[in-house]
């Protein structure tokens, strides 16, 4: 990603000279829930009464589920959201998806992902689930429980994420997430990338020790 300067002016940064785009880039984080915890619910009723899975498989399934979300949420902000561009389309589409929000953490309708691009990474990320536990690992009737809890790991990222952000969190796990998240913006943006948690910042080497 594009170095970034943070802008202090509480007027948001316009992306898009036509209304129609740019409404798309204002998210409520109501609209992530409206979104997606109907899919989590589907998904959940699917394993019950169409695939006919077991307790043990529906909650083995969807805390694999939650697991996964952790390292998608780590490697899609430190490889996606931090690309290095290389020319001038490459910095565009860097601040389109995640440079703004550095050059203006704190403008409230823009801290969740958008639909525009949480949809298509579900659909990707649906796609190869069904493909690995239907024909490579033959256990089709784990999709479904996976699946509904990776989106639940989303929902619960974009919200923790939007907490750091507005909230004077002091106490307890999300006053350490808070205290990460904001040393990926304003000290080391190129380390601490888990925003719900740091497990893989640890495992890959990219938390900083504290000074």
């Amino acid at each position: 990603m594009a170095e970034s300067k943070v802008a202090h002016n509480e007027e948001p940064i316009r992306l898009f000279k036509a209304d129609f785009l740019e409404f798309f880039t204002h998210i409520s984080p109501i609209a992530v829930l409206v979104i997606w915890v109907p899919v989590v619910g589907y998904f959940l009723y699917r394993s019950i009464a169409l695939d006919g899975s077991g307790a043990l498989t529906i909650v083995l399934g969807f805390l694999l589920g939650l697991f996964l979300w952790t390292f998608a949420e780590y490697t899609l902000h430190r490889f996606l959201f931090h690309f290095p561009p290389k020319n001038e389309w490459q910095k565009r589409l860097s601040f389109l998806m995640h440079g703004v929000h550095h050059a203006q953490p704190r403008d409230k309708t823009r801290l969740v992902m958008p639909p525009a691009v949480s949809i298509p990474l579900a659909l990707v990320f649906f796609g190869l689930y069904y493909l690995l536990f239907t024909y490579v690992l033959m256990a089709p009737n784990w999709v479904s429980p996976v699946f509904s809890g990776f989106i639940t790991g989303y929902i619960a990222y974009d919200m923790i994420h939007y907490g750091t952000h507005h909230f004077p969190i002091k106490k307890g796990y999300f006053r350490m997430v808070r205290h990460n998240h904001m040393h990926h913006h304003f000290q080391t943006p190129d380390k601490r990338f888990g925003v719900s948690n740091p497990l893989w910042d640890y495992v890959f080497n990219t938390m900083p020790p504290e000074k």
